[in-house]
């Protein structure tokens, strides 16, 4: 489901500045402009992919030592920082159609290389945003949807066209309203989560011992075999580990979900729960402010 959410909206937004800087060349029956317009937006696709394989190879090359969870850690708290200044400050100029129109004209004034580089930035603004969630979320959940990812590629596409180029009437306002307030969520789950990475950095290098953090709760861990009186519809089976995991764990059916939308942990520490209700009240309070609601 993250991975729907955010490809859909940030295709979305790339999908307006393409239809939007179409549209204006199309009306000035700019021919030529129009294939600057397309090489910019293949140049900077083939770079977001790149830019993805690069930041992937980052994260895989740590390796299974101390320093790969202060590197997840420090990873997800810039992350977070960077959603959260996407979803509330950049969001003000992505769909600003008449800011858009007017750094085409501009670009058109110049030379073809100006709406080249115009269109090849504004997309890979779109695809490196994009790339970094994607990553931050693949590191929280464990996994990946690509049935959610290609399907949010496509309806974004679709919408897309269907408002800059065909005309057709949609509330984007309350689009991305709602999907704001998702990636609330999202983002103060990643600082959870890098608190949690935080923490088992600490153990494994050896700065604190474990039995000495205080927990908030600490949700029935993972057993081999179940009790008698103990239904197996309240646990989810891992035959890869041979675990059974109640459904309220982090790797439990409804924990799991928890878990990628809101950054749940089944044994949080204080620091941890702190850190993600600061973020939480920090952004309702932005996302309130910024969509004025009553």
């Amino acid at each position: 489901m993250n991975e729907f959410i955010i490809t859909f909206r940030e295709c979305l937004e790339a999908s307006l500045i393409i239809g939007i800087i179409y549209t204006v060349l199309h009306k000035n029956d700019l021919v030529a402009e129009k294939r600057v317009l397309w090489y910019g937006v293949i140049a900077s696709l083939v770079a977001s992919i790149i830019v993805g394989f690069l930041l992937t190879s980052i994260n895989e090359s740590v390796g299974n030592t101390s320093y790969e969870k202060a590197f997840e850690a420090a990873f997800m708290y810039i992350t977070a920082g960077i959603l959260f200044y996407v979803i509330f400050w950049l969001a003000k100029h992505v769909s600003d159609r008449e800011e858009i129109e007017n750094s085409v004209k501009t670009a058109i004034a110049g030379s073809g290389f100006a709406l080249f580089l115009l269109v090849f930035f504004s997309i890979l603004r779109e695809g490196f945003e994009t790339a970094l969630f994607l990553i931050a979320s693949v590191t929280n959940t464990g996994s990946f949807s690509y049935f959610g990812f290609f399907l949010g590629m496509i309806l974004a596409v679709l919408l897309g066209y269907a408002v800059v180029v065909q005309g057709k009437r949609v509330d984007l306002r309350s689009f991305f309203k709602a999907t704001t307030l998702l990636l609330v969520f999202f983002a103060a789950g990643m600082v959870a989560y890098g608190t949690h990475e935080a923490e088992e950095y600490l153990v494994k290098s050896g700065q604190i011992e474990k039995s000495s953090i205080t927990r908030v709760w600490d949700i029935h861990k993972p057993k081999v075999s179940l009790n008698n009186n103990e239904s197996e519809i309240f646990y989810t089976y891992n035959s890869s580990k041979n675990e059974y995991y109640y459904i309220l764990h982090d790797k439990g059916t409804i924990g799991v979900f928890l878990k990628g939308f809101f950054g749940y942990n089944s044994n949080p520490n204080w620091i941890e729960l702190i850190l993600w209700a600061l973020s939480m009240i920090f952004g309702i309070r932005m996302w309130t402010s910024f969509y004025r609601v009553s």
